[in-house]
């Protein structure tokens, strides 16, 4: 051991005495590096010496050196660099399947440094030496909560980053959803011995880190989707989570926020993508729409499947709009009011019989107020969730006749007028979604044209059409007043109020289908 110790500098000296080297009330620590810096030969190690302590034969020269690479990595994308040129990463994968839990801990937080940032060639690179499978086995096999943490926090870093949203998927899924999902969200299976007790949900770290890993997968597509719809207990685990932090007045975290953003994502065309859709179908569009409202409250959960729903079915239960609606009225969190708007706005959205059913669902439970009220906000993305979420509650006709009555004063009010600087400053996404939801609800409603045209909306939509520099806006607005031209009954009160067939001037035509687009996360983590 003398000839090794010779041969390093003496940073690792001490870090080899540290094996044998008893100091008070620290074990086996290593020697203080005050003491050490004081020594006239110190110099600060090089990454290819410290990459290469990661493979000495004692445990605390490993261990000390993983914390050294995570204390160089942190926030500094050159040194993460170097450490994946220089094949550090391997062998820190290497070190979490190490049986000492000193060893494992600090290999884990270094490759978490390492994950972090915009550079994806360092994910790739964990990806590459089977490091998510690792991280994946070290939490199954860790009871240390801090272990965890960095573990759950490796993956969301690495989630961010497409190419490897089904390989975390495909090899950590189900584990994230019993190891953390489920015991942290306070939700109890029905075949365990305390389901009759269940729990609040526990806003921890790790609990944060996981949905937010999740809500990254679950912005993938289809098939991670209809994966993640399929993992067992994670929709129920979730709901339970969200009613916790609402019957407990907690909405405003970040781990609230995650798990609606999942649910809203698994939301997204489910009314295609489930097993057996097609049985779902409304045969003739608006037959079920019409009938919906006197049917019986109990049977409507079980009109279609005939017993308790569980699992994915919880997805597109009338039961969870009064959580999205909670959740709308008591949260601040924009991120997690555009999401719950977001999930509504899927649910709403095609003509199967639980879209019908949660179209009514909403207006019996006084929810078209409550998303009335949030297009008066500030923020852009909340408005534009709201005002699509309030064209799919449209297709059901007593919900037209009630928006239309309530509603499109507040939507005009977003809408620019011409060159005056508007009151809020919209992204142009946000004004063709209100100029298509005010197409959805003047559409074979004359009525509403009309409350149209009263609540002076002829002028501002003219002015879209004359000078807005986007072809989209100009293109939906004309849409918009050639379909209140086409009513001729109102064309008198519109003479009357000095505007003519050229107003009305009829542009190409915009194909627009139902805009329920996944929240997308690419960055997150």
């Amino acid at each position: 051991m003398a000839q090794l110790e010779g041969n390093l500098n003496p940073f690792f000296q001490a870090m080899c005495r540290a094996q044998t080297l008893q100091l008070p009330h620290k074990r086996s620590s290593m020697v203080s590096l005050d003491s050490i810096r004081r020594d006239p030969r110190w110099r600060d190690p090089n990454l290819h010496e410290v990459i290469s302590m990661l493979r000495h034969p004692m445990d605390p020269v490993k261990s000390n050196a993983a914390a050294y690479l995570q204390h160089l990595c942190y926030e500094n994308d050159l040194i993460k660099q170097e450490v994946r040129q220089l094949n550090g990463v391997p062998i820190l994968v290497e070190l979490l399947d190490h049986p000492k839990a000193e060893v494992h801990r600090k290999a884990c937080g270094a490759l978490r440094n390492i994950s972090y940032g915009k550079d994806h060639n360092n994910k790739m690179a964990i990806k590459s030496c089977d490091g998510i499978q690792a991280l994946v086995r070290l939490l199954r096999k860790s009871s240390s909560m801090e272990v965890k943490e960095l573990a759950t926090g490796t993956l969301w870093n690495l989630s961010s980053h497409e190419p490897l949203k089904m390989t975390i998927i495909n090899q950590g899924l189900q584990t994230l959803t019993d190891e953390i999902i489920i015991p942290h969200s306070g939700w109890r299976r029905r075949d365990s011995v305390d389901a009759s007790k269940p729990l609040s949900a526990e806003w921890t770290t790790v609990f944060k880190n996981t949905t937010g890993c999740l809500r990254n997968v679950s912005s993938d597509g289809a098939e991670a989707r209809q994966r993640l719809r399929e993992c067992e207990g994670l929709v129920a685990a979730l709901l339970h989570a969200l009613q916790s932090a609402v019957v407990n007045k907690d909405a405003d975290n970040k781990s609230v926020e995650n798990c609606v953003c999942i649910l809203r994502n698994l939301s997204y065309h489910v009314h295609k993508e489930i097993p057996g859709a097609e049985r779902f179908q409304e045969p003739h569009a608006g037959h079920l729409m019409r009938t919906v409202g006197h049917q019986k409250k109990k049977s409507e959960p079980q009109c279609c499947t005939g017993k308790r729903p569980k699992g994915l079915d919880l997805l597109y239960q009338p039961e969870v709009v009064r959580l999205y609606l909670s959740l709308l009225t008591c949260s601040h969190n924009h991120n997690t009011l555009e999401a719950a708007a977001g999930a509504l706005q899927n649910l709403a959205a095609g003509h199967w019989a639980w879209s019908s059913y949660i179209r009514a669902t909403v207006r019996k439970e006084k929810g078209l107020p409550v998303l009335v009220e949030l297009l008066r906000s500030d923020v852009d993305k909340v408005v534009r969730a709201v005002a699509i979420a309030l064209r799919n509650l449209a297709i059901d006709r007593r919900n037209k006749d009630l928006i239309g009555n309530y509603a499109l004063r507040d939507l005009v009010a977003n809408l620019p007028c011409g060159q005056q600087h508007p009151v809020k400053n919209l992204e142009g996404d946000t004004v063709v979604s209100i100029l298509n939801t005010i197409y959805e609800i003047i559409t074979d409603n004359p009525e509403n044209a009309r409350v149209l045209i009263q609540g002076h909306a002829v002028q501002k939509l003219v002015a879209i059409n004359k000078s807005s520099q986007s072809t989209r806006e100009t293109k939906a607005a004309s849409h918009v007043l050639q379909t209140i031209w086409a009513y001729k009954e109102l064309r008198h009160s519109l003479t009357k109020a000095g505007w003519n067939k050229s107003n009305f001037k009829v542009f190409l035509f915009i194909l627009y289908d139902d805009i329920t687009l996944p929240l997308m996360e690419k960055n997150q983590g």
